[in-house]
């Protein structure tokens, strides 16, 4: 393994960050802010609890899913795509380098930005709601695997594109909506039993339904279930990964 080449692309992905901190820091945590103060502030005068958690509370683990879901495609998929865009994909891959590094390099670096905004957006939270993590550890673990997890799909996302606009489609029109409609703001048990079952075949339920249990031991699914829903994505996006290098699929042309 060539720990120096994964800490020369990890290293410079994270400088990048340094050099847009308002767009890579910032601007996210600032936009989850206002999602927390608009929604807990005037759906939650409304809505005083959900499952005997109060509504500020319970929507705090969706926020943070949200963020890191986002970013993580974000950082990925852009951090893979421009330098195919300038024509520097060719340096890395000429070099004595394997597949596995230039992943874990950018992956690496993206899965560690998105973590920190959802860090922060978690501290942020404790100002505005009392916050009690029911077992820290789990928590970490679905953090960590969802950023991992929604990186290596971010940087598929990254090789498809072959311009700008098709890097905006997927995270605009698929990732977020099926965001907003998995529970980020409410439980699925308040939906009509149709409802409820068509919400089973959106993903993001039991990413942010096992988040969530690990704060308040309170989900919409089995936390089994959402570990095995988070795994099973997190070995097809390696899979996906593997072929394209195999294949060269989009980085060879």
């Amino acid at each position: 393994m060539n720990w120096r080449a994964i800490w020369a692309i990890y290293k410079f992905e994270m400088a990048r960050t340094g050099r847009t901190l308002g767009q890579s820091i910032v601007s996210p945590v600032i936009s989850t802010v206002l999602y927390f103060v608009v929604f807990g502030s005037a759906i939650g005068s409304r809505i005083t609890e959900v499952d005997g958690v109060s509504y500020g509370s319970f929507i705090v683990p969706g926020l943070i899913m949200l963020s890191v879901l986002t970013q993580s495609i974000a950082n990925a998929s852009f951090g893979i795509y421009f330098p195919r865009f300038v024509g520097t994909i060719f340096e890395i891959l000429s070099a004595p380098v394997s597949f596995l590094e230039i992943v874990l390099g950018y992956v690496g670096a993206a899965a560690t930005k998105s973590l920190i905004v959802g860090t922060i957006i978690l501290a942020t939270a404790g100002f505005f709601v009392p916050l009690n993590i029911a077992h820290p550890f789990w928590m970490a673990l679905f953090l960590v695997l969802t950023a991992i997890t929604f990186s290596l799909f971010g940087f598929i996302i990254g090789i498809w594109a072959d311009n700008f606009e098709k890097l905006q489609i997927i995270p605009l029109l698929v990732i977020t909506p099926l965001v907003f409609l998995g529970g980020s703001f409410y439980s699925i048990s308040m939906l009509p039993p149709f409802w409820q079952t068509v919400s089973l075949f959106n993903p993001v339920v039991y990413l942010i339904s096992g988040f969530r249990w690990s704060f308040f031991e309170v989900a919409d699914v089995s936390l089994g279930v959402s570990l095995g829903m988070i795994t099973f994505f997190l070995v097809a996006c390696m899979t996906i990964v593997w072929w394209i290098f195999k294949t060269g699929y989009r980085l060879k042309t």
